[in-house]
């Protein structure tokens, strides 16, 4: 039943993700320039380097000490890339109020977008490719997978962690914790290096603080902030 439930999960997120990046060429409001990874983030450590070596030992020693209980929750954060990793924390669904779904949708779209780019210029191999000894907590394909860096996963929690954070701040060690979690979840799934969730925390973060700057986002923040507060009393 477990199992279902997890596929049912993952064919849901898939789908919310195809829907938004289908609806998102009009919408974006950052521009390539200030959304270019190029830009924002340092390289990853070089193939073979002593960084990057420490990176793998540091997936095995994680894989050795997760119980299974910790590789399930991992498991089940790999399954579900929006915004209602969220829900947990806050105690409500945010993307059942529209005007914060409109919001938290929007900023879904622009990590999508820059995050796509960004793996495509860094291309650096996924962890059981450069060993193929690492487990990891779902299945994977066979052949080459180079898209590490950043983490997806990463950029999305931050991204969206950091605007909710602003919208509710009284909520907001509780969001960016819940954010954190989904990053380290990657490297107790065996999905990515250290670094990569680093520079996935790094440039979710850089995103939804140039978005914020943007009048028509700031309009769209002012909109999901007084929603928010009227259904939830918050400050």
């Amino acid at each position: 039943m477990s199992s279902i439930r997890g596929a049912v999960r993952l064919i849901v997120s898939a789908l919310f993700i195809t829907l938004s990046l289908a609806g998102s060429a009009h919408a974006l409001l950052l521009s390539p320039a200030e959304r270019d990874a190029a830009r924002l983030l340092p390289p990853p450590p070089r193939p073979g380097s002593p960084a990057a070596k420490a990176e793998v030992a540091e997936l095995h020693a994680i894989a050795e000490r997760s119980a299974p209980d910790v590789v399930a929750a991992a498991a089940r954060d790999a399954m579900d890339q929006k915004p209602d990793m969220f829900n947990e924390a806050l105690g409500f669904d945010a993307m059942a109020l529209p005007a914060t779904a409109r919001l938290l949708t929007a900023v879904f779209e622009e990590q999508a977008a820059a995050g796509k780019s960004a793996k495509a210029f860094f291309h650096r191999d996924r962890p059981w490719i450069v060993d193929p000894t690492i487990r990891t907590c779902t299945k994977q394909p066979l052949g080459p997978a180079a898209n590490t860096y950043p983490s997806g996963h990463s950029t999305t929690a931050f991204s969206l962690g950091v605007v909710l954070a602003a919208l509710m701040p009284e909520n907001a060690q509780i969001i960016l914790a819940r954010a954190g979690q989904a990053a380290e979840n990657r490297l107790i799934c065996g999905m990515h290096f250290r670094s990569d969730i680093v520079a996935g925390q790094q440039f979710g973060t850089a995103l939804a603080l140039r978005l914020m700057e943007k009048p028509a986002f700031k309009a769209q923040m002012a909109a999901a902030r007084a929603e928010l507060r009227a259904a939830h009393h918050l400050e």
